[in-house]
């Protein structure tokens, strides 16, 4: 991934946009990665994959709670603390 500087990428904010529609371009200020710039396409398949992945898990839980594996998280951590797994 390309890097350059907050100063660069507003001094060629034109050049820059027409960049980041092949690849991300990685945006550093003072040293440091503040930002990442991208192609609206490749932000929409990125907001894809995560609902899909969201969805996959929500599946699972769903199916988790339906076997009856899931349990109740305060149950779980007064258990623990009460010593019930030492």
């Amino acid at each position: 991934m390309k890097t350059i500087t907050a100063n660069e990428a507003k001094t060629h904010f034109g050049e820059l946009i027409m960049s980041v529609q092949s690849t991300p371009v990685r945006i550093n200020k003072n040293g440091k990665p503040v930002a990442v710039m991208m192609s609206v396409e490749e932000y929409e398949l990125i907001e894809q994959m995560k609902l899909e992945a969201l969805k996959a898990r929500l599946k699972a839980s769903e199916e988790q709670a339906r076997a009856g594996l899931l349990h109740d998280g305060e149950t779980v951590f007064s258990d623990i603390l009460a010593g019930k797994y030492d």
